[in-house]
This record gives structure tokens, C-alpha cells and sequence, in this order.
């Protein structure tokens, strides 16, 4: 079996007893079941939780522009599996690329209206807080590339709910001028009120390094809390095993980093 398909069985696995196998002992595994909810009318997501009696902390994923894939899903049951509630809407309405599709991805992207997303955030956070298992003063949110932009933008649109923003490879918060004609967020700084960790690679194409600088210069003068941390030998799209550009040690402090500042600011 492959690395990648291994990891993609593995997706979401918790400790649950014993078994034996063969001569020895050994851990017995039970799948986190993830599932399609229904957020509004016309709106669904994935949403897995951990196992066990909450209040447990939650964390809205946002997709990146290849919609709700198995990706993001795995996001979402990593999470689970680190004790927290994941929601990831689906604002794509049930439409997928591939990663090799670029050109529909970004069709579809270009296609998305800020103020629409943010009203779907807003639904995904109603799901949330009404969960019995979910701590609704512990809510965060993670987004990747498009999905970092409107992490940026939730965290000031939704200030009074979020406790905390992960934002990975986030393009579009800060350009000089957008590709996709999108709109720059540095406006929306001085709205926020969670802390905000900023994640890119250096080897990113899509996002120039003065956009960083951009950023951290709108946040310091904003004196918002925020971390921004650019990783060497990683470009687009590096946390995702799933992705051609996926560059495994940055991965994994990066998640690692990730959940150190959850850690801190919901728990």
C-alpha cells in the first residue's frame, strides 16, 4: 500500500480497545464517523467529532478552491482525532475539481461572492453553537489558500464568535492587485478581535513576499495579536499529503504549530 493511500485509510482513526493478532496484542481502531449535515436550506457540510462527552472546542474549516474533497475532510477528522469538533461548509454546493483541474477551480473561485461566504460562515457558526457537544465560546476557524482569505476575512466578519484564526497560504488578502479581481482585506484588520496565525511557504509562487509584509504592517498597526511564520523548502498547498506540492517536514511542524495555538487560545 502506498504512503498516501495508507494515510487515507488511516484518516480520522481513535484508540477504542484491544485485540489479538497473532502472538501479540495490539490496539483495536474505530473510524471517527464523519457526515453530510444540513446547515441551511441550500447548504451542507462535513462534520466529525470527537469521541467521548464534550463540551469539546470546535474549528471551522474553510475549503480551499477544489471544494469540499477528501482533503479537507481528512483536515476536519485530524481535528477530531485532537479533540476538537470540525465543521467545513461546503461552499461549493457540491461541486469538486481535481487538483489537476486548475482552470475550473479557479472558474468556480472567481465565481464566489465575499459577502454570500461570510453569510455561509455565519450559518456554520449557528450549527455549531447549537451542538450539545460543542464548547460555543471555543470556536476557531483554519482555512487553505482560498480558504485562508476567508479565514482572514471570518475573523473580522464574525470577530464576536471566533477565538482564534489559522490562516495557510491565504492569497488574496493582500496584493497589490488580485489576478482573480478579488478584494483586498487589510481594511477588515482593525475588526478583529481573535489572534491570527499567518502560514506560508517560500517557495509559494502565488503569494509575493511583500504581501507578508503588507500583512504584518496592517496587523501591527492595527495592534492585533498575531503570528506570521513563513516555512523555507515549501511552497503551495505544502500541509496537504494529498497534493504534488506537499513538502512533509514543514508539514508537520506547521500542524504542529497549529495545534499549539489552538491549544492556547481554546482550550
Amino acid at each position: 500500500m502506498k504512503r498516501r493511500d495508507l494515510l487515507i485509510v488511516s484518516a480520522g482513526i481513535a484508540t477504542t480497545g484491544l485485540i489479538v493478532a497473532g502472538s501479540k496484542t495490539v490496539e483495536a481502531q474505530a473510524t471517527l464517523k464523519g457526515e453530510i449535515v444540513r446547515l441551511a436550506n441550500d447548504l451542507q457540510g462535513y462534520y466529525v467529532r470527537p469521541q467521548g462527552n464534550g463540551a469539546f472546542p470546535a474549528v471551522m474549516v474553510i475549503m480551499e478552491a477544489f471544494g469540499l474533497n477528501s482533503n479537507i475532510k481528512n483536515v476536519c477528522d485530524r481535528l477530531a482525532k485532537a479533540g476538537y469538533a470540525a465543521l467545513a461548509p461546503d461552499f461549493y454546493h457540491g461541486d469538486i475539481y481535481e487538483y489537476t483541474d486548475l482552470q475550473n477551480a479557479i472558474a468556480k473561485l472567481k465565481s464566489l461572492n465575499d459577502d454570500t461566504v461570510m453569510a455561509e460562515v455565519g450559518k456554520g457558526l449557528e450549527f455549531l453553537t447549537a451542538r450539545q457537544e460543542v464548547a460555543a465560546d471555543r470556536v476557531g476557524v483554519m482555512g487553505f489558500c482560498m480558504g485562508g482569505r476567508y479565514t482572514f476575512l471570518a475573523n473580522a466578519v464574525h470577530a464576536d464568535k471566533f477565538k482564534a484564526a489559522a490562516a495557510f497560504y491565504g492569497a488574496g488578502i493582500a496584493p497589490q492587485k488580485d489576478a482573480l479581481g478579488r478584494q483586498p482585506l487589510l481594511n477588515r484588520a482593525a475588526a478583529m478581535q481573535a489572534p491570527i496565525m499567518l502560514v506560508y511557504g517560500a517557495d509559494d509562487e502565488s503569494i509575493a513576499p511583500d504581501e507578508h509584509g503588507r500583512i504584518a504592517q496592517a496587523l501591527s498597526t492595527a495592534k492585533k495579536r498575531y503570528i506570521l511564520s513563513v516555512f523555507p523548502n515549501a511552497g503551495h498547498g505544502f500541509l496537504s499529503d494529498r497534493r504534488d506540492s506537499y513538502a512533509a517536514a514543514p508539514a508537520r511542524e506547521a500542524w504542529q504549530m497549529t495545534m499549539n495555538f489552538f491549544k492556547h487560545n481554546l482550550t
